[in-house]
């Protein structure tokens, strides 16, 4: 095994680890504590892979956004490939989006993919390997799944299957089931990033590699899965349906802006009142820009006065009466107007 051996000892030792938890519960030689127990591996790398996901996410985005502009120095740039790399290289580096950044989930986790893969080979083989010894390996060798071993395989011959206590029939039915499963899988997970997550008023290269994408998977899981254990297609159909349940929340969640998904979820906080109709608002919007909401214009009403408050305006403000309102600027006041107001004379009856 030489350099792979740390990583080896590594699966092996979390297998060992959780077997030993569900042995609690079930029958340490059977199928269940054994395909537990991988399933519980595809969980835990999954979780440590949490972070990758999200960048995932934030690098797929960003290369959404930036089709437009790949496209136009593609176009630019049809006849120098040169140049056309350079660009590119160019516009990667000023929007700090790497692609590859998008196939980190999958690198991180193919080294332990591979490593299970090993790790079964030898334990069909009945060989030790990593942390199981010999009477761990015996128990695993005839651990089955709905009547397959764990170590066995679509190509293996009836005598394989026979020495694993299990027969050709079970063990293709059994792999066909799950390679169906994990296609179907992937193809839904595909379809749904394309139908949902994608903005569709933007068409470009990169949906056409998804589109294809969606169809080309599937087909090579049928092709490879064939040659691998029921113990690595547990492993494939459970990080599957892990990632179709991942994507799905983060569709749901937090979607791409002008998608299907996006346009659901605005719907959804709508109806839950918690994001403002536009389009009511507007409604309500008048001629000018005055909305219907606008509070009332509230109106003053004069404060009654008493006798002397009146007498004391009438005094202090001269107002014109009606019958100069016709009169021409200059003319003479009438008599009535320009004679003085008599003084009224004192009462000297009361004074001694």
């Amino acid at each position: 095994m030489g350099i792979f051996n740390p990583l080896y000892d590594a699966v092996s030792w979390i297998i060992v680890q959780f077997h030993s938890l569900y042995s609690l519960v079930f029958d340490k030689d059977s199928g269940w504590a054994w395909g537990l127990s991988i399933i519980s591996l595809v969980i835990l790398i999954r979780i440590c892979l949490i972070p990758l996901f999200v960048k995932q996410i934030k690098s797929t985005r960003n290369m959404q956004a930036l089709q437009p502009k790949m496209k136009a120095i593609q176009e630019r740039y049809k006849n120098d490939k040169q140049r056309q790399s350079e660009e590119m290289m160019k516009l990667y580096k000023e929007t700090g989006t790497n692609p590859l950044s998008s196939c980190l989930p999958i690198l991180a986790q193919s080294p332990f993919f591979f490593s299970l893969y090993h790790v079964l080979s030898y334990i069909a083989k009945g060989q030790e390997v990593g942390v199981i010894k010999q009477n761990m390996v015996t128990s695993a060798q005839h651990a089955h799944i709905f009547g397959a071993p764990l170590a066995a395989k679509f190509t293996d011959s009836a005598s394989t299957l026979t020495k694993l206590g299990a027969t050709v029939t079970d063990v293709r039915v059994v792999t066909i089931i799950m390679i169906i499963l994990m296609s179907g899988s992937q193809f839904y997970t595909q379809r749904q990033l394309m139908t949902k997550n994608v903005d569709m008023t933007v068409k470009t290269p990169f949906m056409q590699q998804q589109k294809m994408l969606m169809y080309v998977f599937p087909v090579m899981f049928a092709v490879f899965g064939i040659n691998f254990p029921v113990g690595v297609l547990i492993y494939w159909l459970t990080t599957n349906v892990w990632t179709m349940g991942q994507q799905m929340f983060v569709i749901r969640r937090n979607p791409t802006p002008g998608s299907l998904a996006f346009k659901q979820r605005q719907d959804r906080l709508r109806a839950a009142g918690k994001l403002k109709d536009d389009s009511k608002a507007a409604a309500k919007t008048g001629e000018g820009g005055a909305t219907a909401d606008a509070a009332p214009v509230k109106r003053t009403q004069p404060k009654r006065q008493t006798k002397s408050q009146r007498q004391t305006t009438g005094t202090g403000t001269q107002a014109q009466p009606s019958g100069g309102a016709g009169k021409k600027p200059g003319t003479p006041p009438s008599d009535a107007q320009s004679k003085p107001k008599a003084q009224p004379k004192p009462n000297l009856s009361k004074k001694k």
